[in-house]
């Protein structure tokens, strides 16, 4: 019997079959894994209702934050600034933010201006090892450093400032410069020259410490940049 010859009514009936089995087939894979599908679309729905809850939250704290800062930054300009302080800190104490950070710096700056180094370097620390990016932890670092230059543990403090002299952000020129101070504070002649010239010879180094690096090559009797031989 050719194609041409087969019965319609079979074909259809095979169709049928076929139709009914896949329809079983669809039905076993719902019910061994329709409930995952569920679970996903719910998943979906919560993830999406959960970022936007998120970013709802997130946009309500930042003016929260924004709001205490001004606060605190009109406490200081009425003349309050140990009110100004503890809202300072309390806005510091915050989960890494962007008020947090900055709250952080301006608290230290008032310890450091009431006297109160102690306190400030210690702020400077806690900023070091929070959630704040890189630059700013390695700014705090500085100005611990900075803050401590003439009193503390020069080896320490040279072992707290290599790694910023040694990276590649912005704060690596002044770590530099103060490596040369405590090299100086202790007596290491060689070691100071070493990292005045260093600045001296680098033209990516801000003008005002090449400059400085400069003539404290001159005042210790290092060569300077501007005097090196010319090779030929």
């Amino acid at each position: 019997m050719s194609v041409n010859d087969q019965d319609p009514a079979g074909d259809l009936l095979i169709k049928e079959v076929d139709e009914d089995l896949r329809r079983e087939q669809y039905a076993k894979l719902w019910r061994a894994y329709g409930k995952y599908a569920i679970a996903g679309l719910v998943a979906i729905i919560l993830g999406v209702a959960g970022h936007q809850a998120w970013q709802s939250w997130r946009d309500k704290q930042f003016q929260k934050e924004a709001a205490e800062f001004a606060a605190a930054e009109a406490q200081i300009d009425a003349g309050k600034a140990r009110d100004a302080e503890t809202s300072l800190a309390q806005i510091a104490g915050h989960d890494g933010g962007g008020f947090a950070v900055a709250a952080g710096f301006r608290h230290a700056q008032l310890q450091s201006e009431a006297g109160d180094i102690s306190g400030a370097v210690a702020t400077y620390d806690a900023l070091s090892h929070s959630g704040a990016p890189s630059l700013f932890r390695d700014l705090a670092v500085l100005k611990s450093a900075m803050l401590t230059l003439d009193s503390a543990d020069p080896d320490s403090l040279a072992k707290k400032l290599q790694p910023l002299a040694d990276s590649g952000d912005p704060w690596r020129f002044s770590a530099t410069e103060m490596l040369a101070l405590v090299a100086s504070r202790q007596g290491d002649h060689a070691r100071a020259v070493s990292y005045y010239q260093k600045l001296a010879d680098d033209a990516g180094a801000p003008q005002d410490i090449r400059a400085r690096a400069t003539e404290m090559l001159a005042a210790l009797g290092g060569a300077t940049a501007a005097a090196k031989p010319e090779k030929g």
